[in-house]
């Protein structure tokens, strides 16, 4: 099923670069309007969440940088972003995550009747999805769950997975594949489903409490890290210690070049993120 073209997603929000990715600039309550208006028409779009280990992929890895800012939104997910955003452009934007977004687009569905899919995840925690959805939103429709193999999908397998979405009715397909999979998938098959994709990542298994969220005060405090870090001390040592260290050099980075004055020789100017 082809995607809706008889119109067009809402004007766009501006975006501002951030290393090597183009952040959205909107608010909360603005990117969620969006959201539904283009999910109602059945519109083709995709939505990514973005924190600093994704600036830091993105600036080492073109692929998935296109992926990402190939997409309809790219949301300051966390709280460093914010910063950045301030610092760099004087910009107060506010922090839109994928762990907010997820419970509140299941409100909005619920009340405005749009199908949901859920695509990713374990079936262990979409079973969870399900018991949880039947709780608090008992006339959510959702119209498919699947988790797929934790392996590249054959052309085949991926015309059969888009062709299930799509005749499956669904307007918003909540993505929980992990990055950079699931942003490399939405991009790949975002043309082919008329419904807004979401990359959420891991707030599923927290939406649905299998996981725990830090506390309120840290969220706000940009330590959120630092509870994920807690709970899994070993893992993620090496990976915020790496990403944290290159995530200030390379802002720094683009500071500095802003600093400097346009040499007058158009030739002379080069981006090295482009």
């Amino acid at each position: 099923m082809k995607a809706n073209l008889t119109r067009v997603m809402p004007a766009p929000s501006p975006r501002h670069k951030l290393v090597g990715l183009t952040i959205t600039a909107c608010g909360y309550d603005q990117f969620i309007g969006q959201v539904i208006e283009a999910a109602r028409h059945r519109e083709s779009g995709y939505a990514c969440f973005a924190n600093a280990h994704m600036i830091v992929e993105a600036a080492r890895n073109p692929t998935f940088r296109q992926a990402v800012n190939r997409s309809t939104w790219t949301l300051a997910d966390g709280v460093p972003l914010t910063w950045a955003l301030r610092w760099l452009y004087g910009i107060r934007q506010e922090r839109i995550t994928g762990l907010d977004v997820l419970p509140t687009l299941f409100e909005e569905a619920d009340r405005h009747q749009l199908a949901v899919y859920i695509y990713g995840s374990t079936g262990e925690v979409l079973a969870m999805c399900n018991r949880y959805c039947l709780h608090h939103h008992p006339t959510l429709r959702i119209v498919g769950m699947y988790s797929p193999p934790f392996r590249p999908l054959s052309p085949s397998e991926e015309a059969q997975v888009t062709t299930q979405i799509s005749m499956s009715g669904a307007q918003l397909v909540f993505v929980a594949l992990g990055c950079p999979r699931q942003e490399a998938w939405m991009a790949a098959l975002s043309d082919r489903i008329p419904a807004v994709l979401l990359g959420i990542g891991g707030a599923l298994p927290v939406t649905v409490g299998s996981q725990k969220r830090a506390p309120r005060w840290m969220q706000r405090s940009a330590l959120e890290w630092l509870y994920r870090f807690m709970q899994e001390p070993r893992r993620l040592f090496a990976r915020y210690a790496v990403t944290n260290t290159l995530f200030l050099y390379y802002l720094v980075q683009q500071w500095y070049r802003q600093q400097r004055p346009l040499p007058a020789d158009p030739a002379e100017l080069t981006d090295s993120y482009r």
